[in-house]
């Protein structure tokens, strides 16, 4: 399927050339539901970390509901402020270098359509050497100050393997990227393709098995990744159940109740366990507040400011409006295993 066949009305200026192997699906101000829509037709630059297993809230799994038009994603804050946040990161860059940078658009590459990117910023003057001036382009980024120690050595992985999909789209020989890290914390620097070809080769074959033996074929990848993202996700997938399914053929369901139950107990024991030694380093101390060895304070027993507890019950009784508009419902839920199977597992 194409953009057309998607009912994306393109602009008059898509196909045309915009980096040397990358043509113009859509511009930078093309309608964002056109946007959403065309982005399902391939892998764009976001998504391959995601493939790769880089970013631990987006598991592959969650690239393949999404590229079949699923509503699995919720993008949230950061996201937002990093849209808010790219045009002044762009423009301080571009002061700093003593260059001028324009917006792109959707683009995808000319010989494999499905390999896709949007590129923040093309550069108009490249900032390097003479000798290593080219056509490129530049990737913002905004992260929070917890993340800061990410970037000491330059470009994370997820950062790193977007930009050398950008360079893979475009036929770039190198981009340069800049972040804003807690808001006032400025980064930048320069990714070169011949410092990463076995690493493009990877991406390249990783990206196109994905797409091909996946997506293409509508085989969902191995439930792999974070759990608690993957849960999420499934929640929204299914956000309510019905009915029942037969799993008793189905090895990895059956791998999975086995291995629940045995982390639960596994749980449960550790819970008690810790307890247990609380209790005995409080004894120790006695009347005390720290516990020494050798002279140096090993431990002491401080007090925390835990979340005060709030009678929800009463709260809605006496007070109902407050309740209604201070309590918000956080729908979850639980694996109930059946007592007849507790026992095997």
């Amino acid at each position: 399927m194409n953009a057309a066949q998607a009912g994306v009305v393109l602009t008059p200026a898509a196909g045309r050339r915009v980096t040397p192997t990358g043509r113009l699906i859509l511009s930078a101000d093309a309608d964002r539901a056109d946007w959403l829509t065309t982005r399902l037709l391939g892998i764009g630059s976001s998504d391959v970390p995601a493939i790769l297993g880089l970013i631990q809230q987006k598991p592959p799994l969650k690239v393949y509901f999404d590229k079949l038009g699923h509503d699995v994603d919720d993008a949230g804050e950061s996201a937002y402020w990093g849209t808010v946040n790219e045009e002044p990161v762009a423009r301080r860059w571009a002061m700093q270098n003593r260059s001028n940078v324009r917006r792109v658009g959707l683009v995808a590459h000319e010989d494999h359509p499905h390999w896709m990117t949007t590129l923040d910023r093309r550069v108009l003057k490249c900032p390097l050497a003479e000798d290593e001036q080219d056509v490129c382009a530049l990737e913002v980024k905004t992260r929070s100050a917890f993340k800061a120690a990410q970037w000491h050595a330059g470009a994370p992985d997820d950062v790193l393997a977007q930009v050398l999909w950008q360079i893979i789209v475009c036929g770039y020989r190198h981009m340069h990227y800049a972040v804003l890290i807690g808001g006032n914390e400025y980064h930048q620097g320069t990714i070169r393709a011949d410092q990463y070809t076995d690493v493009i080769a990877d991406i390249t074959t990783a990206v196109d098995r994905f797409w091909f033996e996946h997506v293409q074929a509508q085989v969902p990848p191995p439930v792999a990744g974070d759990g608690d993202a993957l849960t999420q996700m499934f929640r929204r997938l299914h956000p309510t159940r019905s009915g029942a399914v037969d799993v008793d053929r189905h090895p990895d369901a059956l791998d999975a109740l086995y291995e629940y139950g045995q982390q639960q107990r596994a749980e449960a024991t550790a819970k008690k366990a810790k307890a247990s030694a609380k209790a005995r380093m409080i004894a120790a101390l006695d009347s005390a507040q720290s516990a020494l060895i050798g002279g140096e304070r090993a431990y002491s027993l401080e007090p925390s400011n835990a979340a005060p507890k709030v009678d929800l019950e009463l709260l809605a009784e006496r007070w109902p409006d407050a309740y209604a508009a201070c309590v918000a419902p956080n729908p979850t839920e639980r694996i109930d295993i059946a007592p007849q199977f507790k026992g095997a597992i």
